[in-house]
C-alpha cells in the first residue's frame, strides 16, 4: 500500500495536536482515515456514526482543535529531514506490523533517526527494561544480556533512560549489535542529557524512535505512554530490576496484555530494586524467571530450536561409571573395609562380577585392597561419602 503525501501530512498534523495513544483519535483514523480524522478535528466534518459524542469527546476535540493553530506539519517534516530522519506511517514498508496489535492505541506515525530499518530490526528483537536507580548488579546483568543477545543477532530495545536501559543499550553497542531507543519526546530531544553521546552512537548503530514531532519535550505521562511501544515492537520483554513502583512494571503490563513473553531476572531477596521483579515472578500467570540470554531466547526464539541448555554441575569421575560398577563402589562402607562377598551381596551382583569390578575400581584409583578386604581410597573416600544418603 502506498501512502499518499496528503495522508502523510495529515498524520504529521495529528502527531502535533494529540498526545500519543489517544484511543478516540485511533478510532477516528480507523473509520475515516487520517485525512478524514483531521477534518473532524478541524470541525469541517461531523463525528462518524458509532462514536458517541459524549462530553469527554467534545472536550478532546476542542483541545486538539485549539492546537491546530500552532501546528506546522510541513515544517516538522522538513526539520526531521534536516536531522537525516524520517517519518513512517502504517502502510510504509518500514512500518512494523506488530504495532497493529495496539488497536486503537496504535501510533499515528513514528519519527525515526538512524540508519537501521525499523521493521527488519524488530523481527528479532527483545526489550530489556528496568529501574533508573539500578544497582551494580542490575547494570551488569542488563549490559551482559544486551551484549549476549546482540552477539546472537538480536536487536535490543529499551527506553534510553538511566540505569538498566542505558546499560542494555551499551551492552548491545559494545558487541557491535543493533539497538533501538524509544523516546518520550521528539527524536531531537536527548533526555536524559547525560545520555547524549549514547543517543548519537545509537543513531549510527540503531534507531531513535518517537511518536512526537521534533522539538517536543518529554513529559511524565509520555514516558508511560511510550512503554506500550517498547512492548509492542519486541518479541518479548525482560525486566532486569524494578522497584515496587516502577515504569518497567508498566511496560511489563503492556507485554502481558499483548500476549508477548514476559520475563524477569531475580535479584537479592532484600533488594528494593528487585521487589518488582519478584512480584512479577509470583503473579498468576507468572513471568518466566531468566538468568541469561540462552533462557531469554528459549522464550522468544524458534520453538524447539533455541532451547537453553539444562544447568549441570561439574562432571566428576564418579559420573562416568556404568551402573553396575557404581553399585559395587556404593556397596563399600564409608569407613573401614569389607570382603568381596559382603560387597557383592550389598551391590546385588554375583561374586565374580564384584571381584572384577573391584579390580577396575582399584585401577582407576577409587578403591584399594587391604588385608581384610577392600576400602575406599583415601583420595576418593571423602568425595564419595558425601554423595551417599545418610
Amino acid at each position: 500500500m502506498t501512502v499518499s503525501d496528503g495522508e502523510r501530512l495529515a498524520r504529521a498534523a495529528l502527531c502535533a495536536v494529540a498526545e500519543p495513544g489517544e484511543a478516540l483519535l485511533g478510532r477516528l483514523i480507523d473509520r475515516l482515515g487520517p485525512q478524514g480524522a483531521l477534518a473532524v478535528v478541524r470541525g469541517t466534518e461531523p463525528v462518524p456514526d458509532g462514536v458517541p459524542v459524549t462530553e469527554r469527546v467534545r472536550t478532546r476535540l476542542a483541545a486538539w482543535r485549539a492546537r491546530l493553530d500552532d501546528a506546522d506539519p510541513e515544517a516538522d517534516l522538513e526539520i526531521c529531514a534536516r536531522l537525516d530522519g524520517r517519518m513512517i506511517c502504517p502502510g510504509d514498508p518500514e512500518w512494523p506490523t506488530t504495532l497493529d496489535d495496539l488497536g486503537d492505541r496504535r501510533p499515528y506515525a513514528l519519527w525515526l533517526r538512524g540508519r537501521a530499518d525499523l521493521r527488519h530490526r524488530c523481527l528479532h528483537a527483545v526489550a530489556i527494561v528496568g529501574t533508573r536507580a539500578a544497582s551494580p548488579y542490575g547494570v551488569r546483568v542488563a549490559a551482559d544480556l544486551g551484549a549476549e543477545l546482540a552477539e546472537r543477532g538480536w536487536t535490543v530495545i529499551s527506553g534510553g533512560a538511566l540505569g538498566v536501559d542505558g546499560a542494555a543499550h551499551r551492552g548491545a553497542l559494545a558487541a557491535d549489535g543493533w539497538t533501538i531507543a524509544v523516546l518520550a519526546g521528539g527524536v531531537d530531544r536527548f533526555y536524559p542529557s547525560r545520555h547524549e553521546a549514547l543517543f548519537r552512537e545509537i543513531i549510527e548503530q540503531g534507531l531513535l524512535v518517537g511518536e512526537c514531532p521534533p522539538g517536543t519535550d518529554p513529559g511524565r505521562l509520555r514516558f508511560l505512554i511510550r512503554n506500550r511501544l517498547i512492548a509492542a515492537l519486541a518479541r518479548g520483554t525482560v525486566v532486569v530490576e524494578a522497584a515496587a513502583r516502577s515504569g518497567a512494571l508498566n511496560t511489563a503490563a503492556h507485554a502481558r496484555r499483548l500476549g508477548r513473553p514476559l520475563m524477569a531476572v531475580p535479584g537479592p531477596v532484600d533488594s528494593p530494586t528487585s521487589v518488582g521483579c519478584h512480584k512479577l515472578l509470583r503473579e498468576v500467570p507468572p513471568a518466566r524467571c531468566v538468568t541469561g540470554s540462552a533462557e531469554v531466547l528459549e522464550e522468544v526464539g524458534a520453538i524447539g530450536a533455541d532451547l537453553a541448555p539444562v544447568p549441570q554441575g561439574p562432571v566428576l569421575p564418579f559420573d562416568a561409571l556404568d551402573p553396575t560398577t557404581r553399585a559395587v563402589l556404593e556397596a563399600l562402607p564409608a569407613r573401614g573395609s569389607a570382603g568381596p562377598a559382603r560387597i557383592a551381596v550389598r551391590a546385588g551382583v554375583d561374586l565374580p562380577t564384584a571381584t572384577g569390578r573391584l579390580g577396575q575400581l582399584a585401577a582407576a584409583g577409587f578403591v584399594e585392597r587391604t588385608r581384610t578386604g577392600w576400602r575406599l581410597s583415601r583420595s576418593a573416600g571423602p568425595r564419595l561419602s558425601s554423595r551417599r544418603p545418610p
